[in-house]
């Protein structure tokens, strides 16, 4: 069996433009990966870039992967503003409107594709379901205007959210084990664990308090910002979660291009 050429990964922002132009001239598939993140409360013990945080980490594990497969992966510029009404009620959370949200993941995404990217992939590690909303509406219009799909990796789709934590799965995992842990994983400087090991378990029910029409973390039995279990985290277990996630970003582009 043939050796698998290496390929090549950049961080976008990075470069200059006249390199961008001899990059793109290459033969490799061409794959860049935008994040998505937010500028929310998470606890008191983690920081509003979190979700952010996750974002970029994933995205620079998957198109270091991805470049040792042989492909040209560019991790773009993250993108640190989202829908995050759920936070409102504290201190340093900014919820941009929805439209503006749409329109400059959508105008990022349209960029990259006309720039000359065969494949265009979106991650978010913030969970709030009017954001996943529309980064769905997001891969909607895209498609729309290219012809093409936008790789939208969204985790809260069951097939996906079975390959992560138990506490992930329950949905009662904002700013708790899960999302610690990672945050330990890539930057353990900006976890306050003295905070985090004395915050005891919290188990909120979200999927059924969503349905119940409530909106807000306040809402929702939150007073802290925060659900799940975060002084169980580990930074072990984040690298694991760190490498599943990325995993599953790495498979979409595998079998978009089959």
């Amino acid at each position: 069996m043939a050796e698998q050429t290496p390929g090549i990964f950049v961080r976008f922002a990075e470069l200059s433009y006249p390199e961008v132009e001899r990059l793109l001239t290459g033969s490799e598939r061409k794959v860049a990966l935008l994040a998505v993140g937010s500028t929310e409360a998470h606890g008191p013990h983690l920081p509003l870039s979190t979700d952010s945080l996750i974002g970029e980490a994933v995205v620079e594990r998957a198109a270091a992967e991805l470049a040792a497969r042989g492909h040209l992966a560019a991790a773009l510029p993250p993108i640190h503003y989202a829908v995050t009404e759920w936070a409102r009620d504290f201190a340093g959370s900014t919820s941009i409107d929805a439209e503006v949200a749409i329109g400059m993941v959508l105008g990022t995404c349209r960029a990259a594709r006309a720039t000359g990217f065969d494949r265009v992939v979106v991650f978010t590690a913030h969970l709030e379901p009017d954001h996943i909303a529309s980064l769905r509406e997001v891969a909607r219009r895209y498609a729309e205007a290219t012809g093409e799909a936008l790789l939208f990796v969204d985790t809260t789709r069951r097939a996906l959210a079975a390959r992560l934590t138990p506490e992930f799965q329950s949905g009662s995992c904002h700013a708790g084990r899960y999302e610690t842990s990672l945050v330990l994983a890539i930057r353990p400087d900006l976890v306050r664990m003295e905070l985090a090991a004395a915050l005891p378990e919290h188990v909120v029910p979200l999927a059924e308090h969503i349905r119940a029409g409530k909106r807000g973390f306040l809402e929702c039995d939150m007073p802290r910002a925060y659900c799940g279990a975060p002084a169980l985290a580990t930074a072990e277990e984040g690298r694991e979660i760190l490498a599943t996630l990325a995993t599953l970003v790495v498979e979409a582009v595998v079998a978009s291009f089959a």
